[in-house]
């Protein structure tokens, strides 16, 4: 099966509160990101967000310029649902990160809770950083919260990769400078815990 069609029923035969990444309140990547972009004209796009409620959070703190992808149509939907009377100021795009027409340096910050860890390839993982490179402003920040090294080692019936804050900065490289990293101990609605590694990092190419 591939991605999109994974994804998609994912989102068909599960309720937004019945996924396993489900926040009430996306708390601490708001945090990290408000810690890093006081001004609520930066351009903020959240990858793989599936029917996150960060954008609510988001809006409510007024960020003005938000966009929102995912690879999964019905997830998209569900947010919009959710925001029907507030998304008029919200771009949404139901694409694939690693392929995507974004624009070049088109974001001061780049938010992704759950993506990359799914990325096993190291040819995907390649592609999605160039794809940061294009799209994020130099001085701009990347926030890529991953499973730890203590998380799961599955997620939707898919393989996935766990981090140590050094190891998701390896990934990026040396344009990439480590800002802050902090660990959270996820929840499921099924109450199982899962330990997440945030990372995020100032873009600054050479």
């Amino acid at each position: 099966m591939d991605p999109r069609s994974h994804w998609e029923q994912v989102y068909r035969t599960k309720g937004p509160e019945q996924v396993s990444w489900f926040q009430p309140e996306a708390t601490l990547s708001l945090e990290l990101i408000q810690h890093v972009a006081p001004s609520r004209d930066s351009a903020i796009i959240d990858v793989g967000a599936g029917a996150s409620v960060l954008v609510d959070g988001l809006l409510a703190a007024g960020y003005r310029s938000i966009t929102v992808l995912d690879l999964s149509p019905t997830a998209v939907a569900q947010a919009q649902q959710r925001l029907w009377s507030r998304e008029t100021s919200v771009v949404w795009k139901v694409a694939d990160v690693l392929t995507a027409d974004l624009g070049a340096g088109a974001f001061d910050i780049w938010h992704d809770r759950a993506v990359f860890h799914f990325l096993t390839s190291v040819t995907d993982r390649a592609c999605y950083v160039a794809q940061v490179r294009k799209v994020v402003r130099p001085g701009g920040f990347v926030l890529v919260a991953t499973f730890a090294e203590d998380g799961p080692v599955r997620c939707s019936g898919l393989d996935v990769a766990r981090y140590s804050p050094k190891a998701i900065h390896g990934e990026f490289g040396s344009d990439f400078r480590l800002v802050t990293s902090r660990r959270e101990q996820h929840t499921t609605p099924g109450g199982a815990p899962q330990a997440f590694t945030y990372c995020v990092c100032c873009y600054e190419p050479l």
